[in-house]
């Protein structure tokens, strides 16, 4: 009798551990189901992405009364289309960037507002460390770009009190070299307005429409951050006369001055915006940005003469390690026709001699070896620049 009762107890317990056995290989071939069944969901909703047609980008136009719209797509022209139920109908408003569906454009999403990565950079958020201290022989053209952008933007109350309406911006024109992108890098120093650069070259797309987009874009960004400076370096890229040519190329840089042109002196104003132009070929520049209401004040930065020089050795020999032999007058005086790049060029090259020597200290002799050197160069320059050859 003890027999049977051991062999059924040893029957039951032999029983109770092949059920706990069997009940863990259920449970991981559950989790292991779970597991493959989030896999393949995974691979079904990547398929969908892949095998889902691209959505179309499009900007609304106008909302029509039967709750069409008119956008412009991306890919060419204005359609009239249906809007997807799916989508809040409040939301949309003119300007918005939409999504539409290839097959059948209707708006199925609307996108957010953005800006264009390439306007956005433009913004100067370190401002460069130059002063107007340290700019030689322009006291005057200081004076007046200070009158024109940072008075306007400092005291505004003082043009209403006058019932004046200050100037939208200045051009500055001169040989290359003089300072004219210097003068406005310490504008964007030391003005309390945001600084957006911009090279007009930058103006200058790849695609039809693109190049008047950015000019749009760049405004509406100076706006949105009002007060701000907007400086346009090298402006003839975009701004030369206009002539009839036949060429798709030149029509699309005429269509982004036109709108350049219409942003300066259009129909929504600039508020606390100025604009400061540079450029050393103001010879080839459309009249129509030259206007007054447009570029009021045409500022010339000249190369210096013998005083301006002096003041530009000043500002550069005071952070150079130099002997009592050197003499400013006598670089001033043969430094004749040099810009201000030119005289800080001259100054590098004097420092190159000095080390080269393994002198700790920079003479006028250093100077005046430099001086021919830089003059070898020109001369070998104007050779070039005249089309002659070497025999």
């Amino acid at each position: 009798m003890s027999d049977e009762l051991d062999l059924s107890r040893d029957t039951s317990v032999s029983d109770e551990h092949t059920i706990r056995i069997l009940e863990e290989k259920i449970r991981a071939m559950q989790i292991e189901t779970e597991s493959l069944r989030k896999e393949l969901n995974y691979y079904k909703s990547e398929m969908e992405k892949l095998l889902s047609p691209p959505l179309i980008e499009a900007v609304v136009l106008d909302v029509l009364e039967d709750g069409r719209l008119i956008v412009k797509s991306t890919s060419g022209p204005n359609l009239v289309v249906n809007v997807s139920d799916n989508v809040d109908f409040s939301s949309i408003k003119v300007g918005k960037y939409v999504a539409l569906n290839q097959r059948g454009s209707a708006v199925v999403e609307v996108l957010r507002d953005r800006e264009d990565p390439l306007v956005r950079s433009m913004e100067v958020i370190e401002r460069p460390n130059v002063k107007y201290s340290e700019i030689g022989g322009l006291d005057q053209q200081i004076q007046e770009v200070r009158e024109v952008i940072e008075l306007p933007l400092k005291k505004p109350d003082l043009f209403k009190e006058l019932g004046i309406i200050p100037p939208k911006g200045i051009l500055l024109y001169g040989p290359p070299g003089t300072g004219k992108t210097m003068l406005a890098k310490a504008v964007a120093s030391e003005s309390n307005a945001s600084f957006i650069h911009v090279v007009a070259s930058e103006f200058a797309q790849k695609f039809v429409g693109e190049g008047a987009r950015v000019v749009r874009d760049v405004f509406e960004l100076a706006r949105k951050k009002a007060p701000s400076i907007v400086f346009i370096d090298e402006i003839d890229a975009i701004g030369a006369k206009r002539i009839d040519l036949g060429t798709s190329g030149e029509r699309e840089v005429q269509r982004t001055l036109m709108q350049l042109l219409a942003e300066i002196d259009g129909f929504q104003p600039l508020d606390n915006v100025k604009i400061i132009a540079a450029t050393n070929r103001i010879d080839i520049l459309d009249p129509a940005l030259l206007r007054p209401g447009r570029f009021d004040r045409l500022i010339e930065i000249p190369l210096p003469n013998i005083e301006g020089r002096k003041q530009i050795l000043k500002i550069y020999l005071q952070k150079m390690k130099i002997d009592a032999s050197v003499n400013i007058d006598e670089l001033a005086l043969i430094t004749e026709g040099f810009s201000g790049a030119d005289v800080k060029n001259l100054c590098t090259e004097a420092g190159y001699i000095a080390i080269r020597e393994d002198s700790k200290i920079i003479k006028m002799a250093h100077f005046r070896l430099a001086m021919e050197r830089l003059r070898t160069k020109k001369l070998s320059k104007d050779v070039i620049d005249r089309g002659e050859k070497y025999v």
